[in-house]
């Protein structure tokens, strides 16, 4: 048909924003669920991982507070004493997580609640990204009851 002329649905006087004129402008739009989809996915992500280094944090901090706790039981025993506080707090801390955690533990006979107790403190790396933090960010203290 030769002599037939195409019209534009569009009608001239729609303003921009309207949707009729989405056929005209899809051109424009050509791409856009790409980088929708890039954004989103790369905010996704950094929440993601963000979310697993807090567990790790809290993984570690509890997993020290446990064998600090453990450490301090096992030093109060009556054939033990604070150096077998220290060796097995650092034992157990190495055997869970690695031995750069357990490089500054200390033990000590203090006064807590009242009670005479041995006191096994952990100064341990923070960890920031994955394992690797600032040193000696992270303190935790475990308590036994010493025998009278």
């Amino acid at each position: 048909m030769p002599g037939l002329r195409l019209r534009s649905l569009v009608p001239a006087d729609a303003p921009p924003g309207d949707a009729t004129r989405s056929a005209d402008s899809s051109w424009r739009e050509r791409g856009s669920a790409v980088i929708d989809f890039v954004l989103v996915g790369g905010l996704l992500t950094v929440f993601f991982l963000a979310i697993i280094q807090l567990a790790l944090i809290l993984h570690v901090r509890n997993t020290l507070i446990d064998a600090a706790a453990s450490g301090a039981r096992y030093g109060t025993l009556a054939d033990r004493n604070a150096d077998d506080a220290r060796n097995r707090t650092g034992s157990l801390i190495e055997g869970a997580l690695n031995e750069d955690f357990a490089q500054d533990v200390t033990t000590a006979e203090v006064t807590f609640q009242g009670l005479r107790t041995l006191e096994v403190t952990v100064k341990a790396p923070l960890p920031v990204i994955g394992l690797i933090g600032p040193r000696e960010a992270l303190e935790v203290k475990g308590h036994a009851a010493l025998q009278p």
